[in-house]
């Protein structure tokens, strides 16, 4: 890797350093100091005095979402890094990363925290939807693609969560005891290879403690590995509120503690120098880094940017819809079912249809313009004519933030009951964090927040309505006042319960459908309470009414008897897959299994739309005709699926992570036992465990079925390079993924069996054969050696296994090194 005074360096690199040094010899103290501390939730202070405007920093990874989190504000939502990972394709991924770059730059933000390259190493993890893979290499590649791309618009990335982040169970606290090797050749491995590979500008490091350490004052895998061994020259930031100290965090390799105003840096890191606790060159070394970000990014004057002319601008609602696409995996296609004929009658079936669940919860929230259901792209497909829809099942009987039907505004008001400012609430959320505010309104003069407005009912019945968050809330509904009390945090709550928190029922209403009733939510603001971090965080939320779920099946069941075909869409919910917590099991929630059952008895042409980020249990999977995992397929889903079941595409994804039943999954505990968490499966998780346990998932890693045939004629092997020919030997065009795993001849079970070491895409009309060339990289062919602590060439023979899975090798080659 290039650094920035190295031998790689460029002249623009030496130049910009120069500029940065400049800068930094301009700095007192107490400036540098203040630099390295968050100004507030999502930005670094601004420095006039060299020319330093203040770097603006945006959650991602699937969309930017600016410093305002509103739907006020939309964003491109882009499918899950779960979907993005089961393409198998870096150039795709490079090509996500730039139009997010796009993005950012019309956001006003410098630096993405995004992507998220912590492994899947238990099926319970509950954010594994925002991370790859379970495979450390697959993990690389798609990450690297990614940053690459983002960079190449000219815009920064924090590569997360450095590093063992791969649970949400106590993930402030818990101290993940981790094998040296297993650290090596699973958990940093991302890392490394983004590193070598693209050259990011940030690395976020995690809540996390590592082997006794927290992560954001771990100084040998900071400052020794990854900024020594790997040669790193970028910033280094905090996951926001991790720095919990000042000497630990700048002498462990911090370099920015966010978010601010309130920070471990600042005065208190300039008063630990003069106090002779901290050494001005550790603060100076952080201040460099963090500057050579500005430089690169172009915000510090006189620096000339990474990125001068802005790559060509891209159609976000486009690559979303084709990464959507290519991203579906046909894991089932029982006698060709699909694609569906251009007259087939369809009934669509499942409450996520109608209202689809597109991205996971949490940070990685942003809020889209539009969003395409499955009904809403079949019925733009085939027409209300042949299509018809039924509720089935709901997987949730949870309140969600009201939307449709309902027009909100919140109204800021003073102690005195005067009207500061107003803004608009598309979803009913306030999430106005730091100074994202309405005009005239500031959290010094704010003593309360009305949301207000009117509410149209889409049915007649029982309307639930609620509250997520937590203090004082007055509910009215057409001018009753339904509602009066409190809402306090639990002891031992995640302390971002208030952003992420279960709503809660506060009244039923009965209402008619059509009739527009008054509503208003007030909320009461306690300024002795001091929140996890500076804002205004709650929702009104909504349920419509509850209809008999026996009812709604046979309903169902009718519409499925009467249609050439069901497609049936099952869902987790936010309550299954979201940030902070992890997974108490593998099922669909609610009555979604039963409901498939029935459909299926009903028409033996039921395909069912898996709309998850990672893997659920699928105990009806031999009972129906095509299963089609679609993980949460990004705001043009529904598109993209009409698009796939009707065969103008076809599906092109492979698993980027195992699927199984969560009583034969090998590796399963997430908590910590006593504060900490044992790594004890070593570097066996995911398909090397598996193979381990000799136990046959549901689907193997790398599957994945396509809408033709592919026969593998041959491979030669040269040197580290694999050579393949496959040929389409069926109907149509296709996309293949030659996928090569390296076997090692003589394995005392140290070793996992086999595992990725490259792969490729072939395109070939029928008939066509074409060949693809696999690097097998170095590393492949290597383990870490605790005992001298570095990484060991590992000679003798090995097996070169190409094929289109782990549990589907078509040609093998053996191989002596």
């Amino acid at each position: 890797m290039a650094g920035t005074q190295g031998p790689g360096a460029t002249q623009a690199d030496q130049a910009r350093e120069g500029v940065v040094q400049a800068a930094l010899a301009a700095l007192d103290l107490d400036a540098k100091a203040r630099l390295l501390g968050g100004r507030d939730m999502w930005s670094l202070h601004a420095l006039p005095e060299i020319g330093l405007a203040p770097l603006v920093m945006s959650d991602g990874p699937i969309g930017v979402r600016g410093t305002r989190w509103t739907a006020d504000d939309p964003s491109i939502a882009l499918p899950s890094p779960t979907a993005l990972a089961a393409t198998w394709d870096q150039d795709l991924a490079r090509r996500a990363g730039t139009l997010l770059a796009q993005e950012a730059r019309r956001k006003g933000v410098h630096v993405l925290l995004a992507p998220t390259v912590n492994l899947h190493r238990s099926p319970l993890g509950g954010r594994h939807f925002e991370a790859y893979s379970e495979d450390p290499y697959l993990t690389g590649v798609i990450g690297t693609g990614y940053v690459q791309g983002v960079q190449a618009g000219g815009v920064g990335t924090t590569v997360k969560h450095f590093v063992a982040n791969d649970a949400e169970t106590d993930r402030f606290t818990v101290d993940n005891k981790v094998g040296a090797r297993a650290l090596r050749e699973l958990y940093l491995a991302p890392f490394e290879a983004i590193v070598t590979n693209a050259h990011p500008w940030g690395i976020m490091t995690a809540y996390n403690q590592v082997n006794g350490s927290t992560m954001t004052e771990h100084r040998y895998l900071v400052n020794e590995v990854l900024r020594g061994e790997w040669g790193f020259d970028g910033f280094n930031v905090s996951d926001w509120m991790a720095a919990r100290s000042t000497t630990g965090t700048i002498e462990g390799g911090l370099d920015a503690a966010m978010p601010g105003p309130r920070t471990v840096y600042g005065e208190v890191l300039a008063d630990a120098v003069r106090a002779g606790q901290v050494k001005e060159s550790t603060v100076d070394d952080a201040v460099r880094n963090v500057l050579r970000l500005a430089a690169r990014v172009g915000i510090l004057e006189g620096a000339e940017p990474v990125v001068a002319d802005v790559p060509a601008e891209i159609d976000g609602e486009a690559l979303a819809r084709e990464i959507a696409r290519r991203a579906f995996v046909l894991v089932r296609n029982e006698n060709d079912v699909l694609p569906l004929g251009p007259a087939a009658s369809v009934a669509l079936i499942g409450a996520a249809a109608r209202d689809a669940r597109v991205l996971g919860g949490g940070s990685a929230t942003v809020f889209p313009a539009r969003v395409i259901s499955p009904l809403d792209g079949l019925t733009a497909a085939l027409g209300e004519d042949t299509l018809t829809y039924a509720v089935g099942a709901d997987p949730s009987d949870e309140l969600a933030p009201a939307d449709k039907g309902f027009t909100l505004r919140a109204v800021c008001r003073d102690d005195e009951g005067n009207v500061l400012g107003e803004g608009n609430l598309p979803s009913g959320q306030v999430q106005w964090i730091g100074d994202d505010l309405p005009d005239g309104v500031t959290h010094e003069t704010m003593a309360s927040i009305e949301v207000v407005g009117t509410f149209t009912p889409r049915e007649s019945g029982e309307h639930s309505f609620g509250t997520r968050g937590l203090g004082d809330f007055t509910l009215t509904v057409a001018g009753e006042v339904v509602f009066d009390g409190s809402e306090v945090m639990g002891a031992g709550s995640d302390p971002f319960e208030a952003f992420f928190g279960s709503p809660v029922e506060r009244a039923k209403v009965r209402l008619t459908a059509g009739e527009t009733v008054e509503v208003s939510l007030r909320h009461p603001l306690d300024r002795t309470y001091e929140a996890p971090l500076p804002g205004v965080v709650f929702s009104f939320v909504h349920l419509g009414p509850r209809r008999d779920p026996d009812e709604l099946i046979a309903e169902a069941v009718d519409a499925a008897r009467g249609a050439d075909t069901a497609v049936v869409v099952v869902a987790t919910t936010e309550r299954v897959e979201s940030e902070g917590f992890d997974r108490q099991d593998l099922r669909l929630p609610g009555r979604q299994d039963e409901l498939v059952r029935a459909v299926a008895a009903a028409n033996p042409r039921t395909v069912v739309v898996v709309n998850s980020g990672s893997p659920v249990e699928l105990p009806w999977r031999e009972d129906v005709a095509a299963v089609l995992l679609g993980w949460f397929p990004g705001q043009e889903g529904g598109a993209a699926l009409a698009d796939v079941l009707l065969g103008a595409r076809e599906p092109g994804g492979r698993l980027p992570t195992t699927w199984g039943a969560l009583a034969d999954a090998p590796v399963t505990r997430v908590g910590p036992t006593e504060g900490e968490l044992a790594y004890t499966e070593g570097v066996f998780i995911g398909y090397r465990a598996w193979e381990k346990a000799q136990v046959t998932p549901v689907y193997a890693f790398g599957h994945g079925l396509g809408y033709t045939d592919w026969t593998y004629e041959s491979l030669v092997v040269e040197g580290t390079t694999a050579t393949v020919r496959v040929r389409n030997s069926g109907p149509r065009a296709g996309r293949e993924v030659v996928q090569v795993y390296l076997a090692p001849a003589a394995n005392d079970g140290d070793r996992p069996a086999r595992w990725l070491a490259g792969f490729a895409g072939a395109e070939a009309a029928p008939g066509e054969s074409v060949e693809v060339r696999i690097e097998l990289p170095r590393r492949a062919f290597e383990i870490w050696d605790e005992s001298t602590n570095t990484w060991a060439h590992q000679a003798g023979s090995y097996e070169v296994q190409a094929g289109r899975s782990i549990a589907d090798r078509r040609l093998s080659e053996t191989i002596a090194v």
